[in-house]
């Protein structure tokens, strides 16, 4: 699969992932996916097919008729029998249940999108007339928290940076690691604080994807479609040092095209990205749980609190929805508010006589 991108690799990589979960349920559960093929990307059908497959497993577990039969010998019949108190049910073990050994547990956040998955998948079963109701539009949706943002300021990210450059607080192990792979890491970080992509985005570019003529890398957003996103002088130094570096690099076959290499010569994975930020973040923020998608809200925040301009900062980030920034940077309205106490002069100060 040398000729494909990163992206193409990965959508085929689910695709058979979700092929391998179809093949365990029913045959009507197929119709469903090949319903959505074409509205939803592959890694979206995959948590969805994923999902279902846990409410079957719920069913010949739990429901007294279907106790001891395969998932995909669950009949059409037995889910057009299903109310909405088996599915209150199923959202309470969901909360807390056991599989193979282990224990998995669900936050509400994690509940929602299960309900969404069944939600769509019986609208489809009673749209289509193969079941006489929809018992899961009576179950309500679990109500979500507000979650404190969590993010870097910036005198936390010149630190984060600074650290990744020079290794400062790292133990003597990570040093040697340090030292093979710090140009690396500070091109890779800085793009990504400087620019606020997504990890996938991030380790899906390729070497032609970066255009110093223009300050800009092409990207693959979430859904498939291409953007440009441009970066400043201080990312644009940190590429070059790195570009320069990796000219030396021989890539293992398939992995050419990879801007950015771990340390076994492979395009980098999302994984070891994690690893990296998870790292250099222990050693500046250790009260804070900085993930990449932390830097991604950083920059957003940033953006915004020098732009003032919400519909710039989710064009940037690539959400196709306002809401959805307004909905991940709510409190820095506070921001705004707090800066708009004087803006408005009531009277102009004069000296009393």
């Amino acid at each position: 699969m040398a000729d494909k991108t990163y992206h193409q690799q990965e959508e085929i990589h689910n695709v058979l992932l979700m092929r391998d979960v179809l093949s365990e349920l029913p045959k009507y559960v197929s119709s469903y996916f090949r319903a959505i093929e074409y509205s939803k990307a592959p890694r979206t059908r995959l948590g969805y097919a994923r999902d279902i497959k846990t409410f079957f497993e719920f069913l010949c577990t739990n429901n007294r008729s279907l106790k001891g039969k395969e998932l995909y010998e669950v009949p059409l019949s037995a889910i057009d029998q299903i109310e909405a108190e088996d599915i209150e049910e199923y959202m309470d073990y969901l909360k807390v249940y056991e599989k193979d050994g282990r224990q998995f547990t669900n936050n509400e956040r994690a509940l929602k999108r299960k309900l969404t998955a069944l939600r769509m998948f019986f609208s489809y079963l009673y749209k289509n007339g193969k079941i006489d109701s929809d018992p899961t539009k009576i179950v309500e949706m679990p109500k979500l928290h507000s979650k404190a943002i969590v993010r870097m300021e910036p005198n936390e990210v010149a630190q984060f940076l600074d650290n990744v450059e020079y290794g400062n607080k790292l133990s003597d192990h990570q040093q040697i690691y340090h030292e093979k792979n710090k140009v690396r890491d500070l091109a890779l970080l800085t793009l990504m604080l400087g620019t606020g992509i997504r990890v996938s985005e991030c380790v899906g570019l390729d070497i032609n994807d970066v255009d110093f003529d223009y300050d800009r890398i092409k990207i693959v957003r979430k859904g498939g479609y291409e953007a440009y996103v441009y970066f400043g002088e201080e990312v644009k130094e940190a590429l070059i040092d790195y570009l320069d570096e990796r000219k030396n690099i021989v890539p293992i076959e398939g992995h050419e095209n990879a801007l950015f290499l771990s340390s076994q010569k492979k395009r980098i994975s999302v994984r070891s990205v994690e690893n990296m930020v998870k790292k250099y973040a222990a050693v500046t923020t250790p009260l804070k749980k900085i993930t990449p998608h932390k830097l991604r809200s950083t920059y957003g925040t940033s953006l915004y609190q020098q732009t003032s301009d919400i519909y710039l900062v989710a064009d940037v980030l690539g959400h196709k929805d306002v809401n959805t920034t307004k909905k991940h940077y709510a409190d820095i309205d506070d921001w705004q508010r707090m800066k708009a106490k004087d803006a408005v002069t009531l009277r102009e100060k004069h000296n009393p006589k």
